[in-house]
């Protein structure tokens, strides 16, 4: 069963839930099979790294981690308030995303 997501990557979304609850960021990719997205700044973990032909020093290094879809909301470019995201077909025939609280399309700034 296949699931359709409403986040898509470059989105300004906040988490609403886990240990980064509250930050803002942009989504840098999406993964829809696992449910994930890695956001920019947010869920960063440490990664111990060994020397090698790409990372001639090795050491410890910052990266941002997946993050699930269910902690992530949209936040609306027009009225800049976290929101829902609906669905609806235009007149010629394209699909859009629309915020659910002020009716405003959100793709229509990409």
């Amino acid at each position: 069963m296949q699931i359709t997501h409403k986040l898509k990557k470059d989105d300004q979304v906040e988490v609403i839930g886990g240990k980064d609850k509250g930050r803002v960021g942009k989504i840098l990719r999406v993964d829809p099979q696992a449910n994930k997205a890695i956001v920019e700044k947010v869920n960063v973990v440490k990664r111990h790294t060994k020397p090698n032909a790409v990372n001639q020093q090795g050491g410890i290094l910052s990266k941002e981690a997946m993050i699930n879809l269910s902690n992530l909301k949209l936040i609306c470019p027009k009225c800049a308030k976290t929101v829902r995201v609906g669905r609806k077909e235009m007149d010629d025939g394209s699909k859009t995303r629309f915020c659910k609280k002020c009716g405003e399309s959100v793709d229509s700034g990409k």
